[in-house]
């Protein structure tokens, strides 16, 4: 399964960007491969307006199952939620704890141990 989480950063220590349309990087992991890439989000992030779409678009290209992020405007979950991509929001802490918490069951809604986030 792919996974993104909103980023501050490029790497699974980096902090979770609390923004979906204007996290600076996400992070795209593969549960099956363990393979972690860092995707550049200039283009949404510098975006005049539409930048929440445009995330979204560009989630969904890379054929994304979850997301998890901060926050997520309405426009851009209408969208995720269109292409079958379940969003987690309200998480915070690292990349790496968010997806740990998501691997092990514990992202849910509520607080769980260092991640908080509910599920959309």
């Amino acid at each position: 399964m792919k996974i993104v989480v909103t980023s501050e950063g490029e790497t699974l220590d980096d902090s979770i960007d609390p923004r979906f349309g204007r996290a600076g990087k996400f992070i795209l992991y593969n549960t099956e491969t363990k393979e972690v890439q860092a995707v550049d989000n200039s283009e949404s992030l510098n975006a005049a307006h539409g930048a929440g779409i445009k995330a979204a678009e560009t989630v969904s290209r890379l054929g994304v199952e979850v997301v998890i992020t901060g926050n997520c405007g309405p426009k851009a979950l209408s969208a995720l939620e269109a292409a079958g991509i379940v969003v987690y929001t309200g998480v915070t802490g690292t990349v790496r704890k968010a997806i740990e918490a998501l691997e092990s069951g514990r992202l849910s809604s509520g607080h769980s141990d260092e991640i908080e986030g509910s599920r959309r």
